[in-house]
């Protein structure tokens, strides 16, 4: 959805791929932050199993949210991207 820059929080790729799926009338296949086959592959990867890893990130639907549904144990930093209504 968002991303910090360097002057402040930016859009993300998630409104621009929204907008050419209704234009092209298509459904975008995502790998990456919150899909959680980017977290499967990721654990896969190091020879890990889902519920053997640990995402830290300061996004809670990127991060956390989208490591719990892939079955990884998601924790939220009070850093970076995060915000108290988070």
């Amino acid at each position: 959805r968002y991303y910090k820059d360097t002057d402040g929080y930016s859009i993300d790729v998630g409104p621009f791929t929204a907008a050419i799926e209704f234009a092209a009338d298509v459904k975008a296949v995502v790998l990456g932050k919150p899909d959680p086959l980017i977290f499967c592959l990721a654990a896969e990867s190091l020879g890990l199993k889902p519920e053997e890893v640990v995402m830290i990130g300061d996004d809670v639907r990127g991060d956390v949210e989208g490591a719990q549904a892939a079955g990884l144990r998601g924790v939220l930093v009070r850093t970076g991207k995060y915000r108290e209504h988070d």
